[in-house]
C-alpha cells in the first residue's frame, strides 16, 4: 500500500519523465518488506485458553457381540441341507440346519414298539394281580401265588419305564438333527455345507445378536489401580473415522493374561453402536481430567523437531518457540506444555512469509474492543475466535 501510494503521488505531481519521481519511485520500491503491515481479520486469530483434558489407560481392542451362540454337532451325523448363509437374520426358532436322521427315526421306530410291546404286558400283568386278589380273599389260592404274580407286574413296570426312556432319547436325538436359532440375531459365520460329515463337536453356525454390541478391550496390567467399574470411556472405531463413541466400564477381568501381562476390560456402549463384529476400536479410560492449553493444530508450525507458533502481541508479529505435547482425542487440539500463557493471541492458520516483529492491523473498520486498548498495555481484541 505505501508502495502504491507513493507511486500514485508520483503520477499526481510530476511528469512521467522527472527524474526526482523515477528515483522516488525506486526507492519506495526497494523498501523492506517488514515495513508493510499484515492485515488480520478476527476469524484468523485464535485466543489461548485452559481446557480439560482427560487423562487414563489406553484400552485396545475390539467389538463384540454380548450375545452370541457358537452352534455345534451333538450327533455324528451327514449335513443335509443349510438353510441361512453368512449375514442372513434369524428369528428364535428358525431352522439353520439339517442332519440326516434316518438311523435316528427307525431307533424311535423301535423304541415306540418296545415301549407298546411293555405298555400291553404290564396291562397283562396288573389283571393277573387283580384276578388273583379275588380268588385269595376266597380261599380259591395260595398266597404265593399272588406274590409271584405282583412280582411280574413289577417286572413289567420296570420294562415300560426303560422303554419309555428309549422313546425319550430317540426323539432328543432326532431333535439334534435339525440346528436352530437360539435367539433373533443374524447369521455370522456358516462352517458347514451339505453333504459333510459332522463329528460331534464340530463348529456348524454362528449366530449373533448385533444389538447387543460392547467394546472388549485390554489394558496394560500396570495402570490396573486407575481402573474402576462405571468409569467414562471415549473411543473411536475403525471404519467410523468421523464418530467418537462413549460408554462405560461393565466389567474388569480378575486374571490377567500370561503372555502379554494386560487386563481384559467390558465396556458398555451408550447409545447407538456399529452393529458389525470384529472392527478394531482404540480409545481411552477416562481416570481422571487436568487443565491444560490447547491449540488447534492449523496453529502450529512444525520444522523437524522444532514447533512454533505466531503470536500477536504489542502490535507487532512475534515468532514463538512452544512445547508441544500429545493430541487430545476428544477435540482433536494439540497439549502446548510450555511457551504459551492463556490470553495470548495467535493466527489461528499461519501461511505465507511472515517476518518476526512485522506489524498488524485488524481487517475491520471498526477492530475489537480489546485491539483498541494502547498497545503498550499488552490487551488482545476480544472479539478475536477461539
Amino acid at each position: 500500500m505505501a508502495v502504491l501510494g507513493t507511486l500514485v503521488l508520483a503520477g499526481c505531481g510530476k511528469p512521467a519523465g522527472d527524474p526526482q519521481a523515477a528515483h522516488a519511485a525506486g526507492a519506495a520500491a526497494s523498501a523492506p518488506a517488514a515495513a508493510t503491515s499484515l492485515l488480520v481479520a478476527p476469524e484468523d486469530l485464535f485466543t489461548v485458553a485452559l481446557g480439560a483434558q482427560a487423562f487414563g489407560p489406553v484400552i485396545l481392542g475390539s467389538l463384540q457381540p454380548e450375545r452370541r451362540a457358537d452352534l455345534r454337532a451333538e450327533i455324528p451325523a451327514v449335513v443335509l441341507q443349510v438353510l441361512k448363509d453368512n449375514g442372513e437374520p434369524v428369528r428364535r426358532g428358525d431352522l439353520l440346519l439339517r442332519l440326516d436322521d434316518s438311523t435316528i427315526r427307525e431307533s424311535l421306530n423301535s423304541a415306540d414298539e418296545s415301549l407298546r410291546a411293555a405298555s400291553r404286558a404290564l396291562e397283562q400283568a396288573e389283571r393277573q394281580v387283580q384276578r388273583l386278589k379275588t380268588l385269595q380273599a376266597q380261599g380259591m389260592t395260595t398266597l404265593q401265588s399272588l406274590e409271584d404274580a405282583e412280582l411280574r407286574r413289577n417286572n413289567a413296570q420296570s420294562d415300560r419305564l426303560a422303554a419309555q426312556a428309549r422313546v425319550s432319547t430317540a426323539r432328543q436325538q432326532l431333535a439334534r438333527t435339525e440346528v436352530r436359532a437360539p435367539f433373533d440375531g443374524v447369521v455370522s459365520e456358516r462352517k458347514a455345507s451339505a453333504g459333510d460329515t459332522a463329528q460331534v463337536g464340530k463348529e456348524l453356525v454362528k449366530v449373533i445378536d448385533p444389538r447387543s454390541m460392547r467394546f472388549e478391550g485390554l489394558v496394560s496390567a500396570d495402570r490396573m489401580h486407575e481402573l474402576k467399574i462405571g468409569l467414562p470411556v471415549r473411543f473411536r472405531v475403525n471404519g467410523y473415522p468421523q464418530t467418537e463413541f462413549s460408554g462405560k466400564v461393565q466389567r474388569i477381568d480378575a486374571v490377567a493374561h500370561a503372555g502379554t501381562r494386560q487386563v481384559a476390560v467390558v465396556v458398555a456402549i451408550a447409545g447407538e453402536a456399529p452393529r458389525v463384529a470384529g472392527l478394531y476400536a482404540e480409545g481411552r479410560i477416562e481416570s481422571g481430567n487436568a487443565q491444560v492449553l490447547l491449540l488447534p493444530e492449523s496453529a502450529l508450525v512444525r520444522s523437524g523437531d522444532q514447533v512454533h507458533v505466531w503470536r500477536l502481541r504489542q502490535g507487532v508479529v512475534q515468532k514463538q518457540a512452544v512445547q508441544a505435547g500429545s493430541r487430545d482425542e476428544r477435540s482433536g487440539r494439540v497439549v502446548v506444555n510450555a511457551g504459551l500463557a492463556p490470553g495470548d493471541l495467535l493466527l489461528r492458520r499461519p501461511t505465507g512469509v511472515l517476518v518476526d516483529g512485522q506489524a498488524f492491523e485488524f481487517a475491520a473498520l471498526q477492530p475489537p474492543a480489546a485491539a483498541s486498548v494502547p498497545a503498550a498495555a499488552g490487551a488482545r481484541p476480544a472479539a478475536a475466535g477461539k
